[in-house]
């Protein structure tokens, strides 16, 4: 975690740049409120700095637990922080999804604590995610009520091209795949050489996903997609600087 991006924050704690538009056109009142002279708007400035370092927490996934131990700040605020910026960060995932296209790797998971019984498909009590994987590229992900083709095509035409080459493994549910694009199928009980024809990149994803989620030790059912987004915007924008992306989504402004 480079320094250049912890001090990303710098002029907005020192109230020299406004969080909502970017504008370095700001004063400080004399309630002791940051005050921005271009778009008008304002806030204290002992609660952006508090803002400004639980977003740093977020960035860096601090469970909400210790982030308050360590800030010396009510449990109940570093949540509704977190949860406000999560539920931003749902809608922004889901207004940059577009159409995936080329080559597309497609997979369910099953996400949950441990549980006795059956694993993987038909398992108990978990929650079923279906997952889309254009290589080299983006992932899109959606939780959903089962793994019946009827569901799972129904996202695959929302959420891709016509056209696209699809793999996939042998669950009968992809078996009409064909009508939308080449589909090549993966047997997990063979090894093949190394080609193209595998579906690493969506595994991959799947245990990024589930070591990011560790980290919060449980999420509930309800809360769980917009977890679920967190993650996959994390993805997508591995190679940002994710810091100044959360800070931006959180005040709601986008800046060059």
């Amino acid at each position: 975690m480079g320094y250049s991006k912890i001090s990303y924050h710098g002029n907005f704690f020192d109230g020299k740049k406004c969080v909502y538009c970017g504008s370095f056109k700001v004063c400080r009142t004399k309630r002791g409120y940051i005050k921005c002279n271009k778009c008008k708007k304002q806030k204290g400035a002992k609660i952006l700095r508090r803002e400004l370092k639980i977003i740093l927490g977020f960035y860096q996934q601090q469970p909400a637990y210790r982030l308050a131990s360590d800030l010396g700040v009510n449990y109940k605020t570093i949540t509704r922080v977190y949860q406000k910026l999560r539920e931003a960060i749902y809608h922004v995932s889901e207004l940059e999804s577009g159409k995936l296209r080329g080559e597309i790797e497609l997979d369910e998971a099953y996400f949950g604590g441990r549980r006795k019984g059956k694993r993987g498909r038909g398992a108990a009590g978990k929650s079923i995610v279906f997952g889309l994987l254009e290589r080299n590229g983006r992932v899109y992900t959606k939780v959903v009520d089962s793994v019946s083709a009827d569901e799972l095509m129904d996202h695959i035409k929302k959420h891709t091209r016509k056209g696209s080459v699809y793999f996939t493994d042998t669950f009968r549910s992809y078996r009409s795949l064909k009508r939308f694009g080449k589909h090549h199928t993966i047997s997990h009980g063979k090894k093949f050489p190394k080609t193209k024809n595998h579906i690493n990149g969506i595994e991959g994803f799947w245990s990024f996903a589930k070591h990011v989620l560790y980290n919060y030790r449980g999420v509930s059912k309800y809360h769980f997609p917009m977890y679920l987004k967190e993650v996959e915007y994390r993805f997508n924008h591995r190679s940002d600087n994710l810091l100044k992306l959360f800070t931006k989504i959180y005040f709601g402004y986008v800046s060059t």
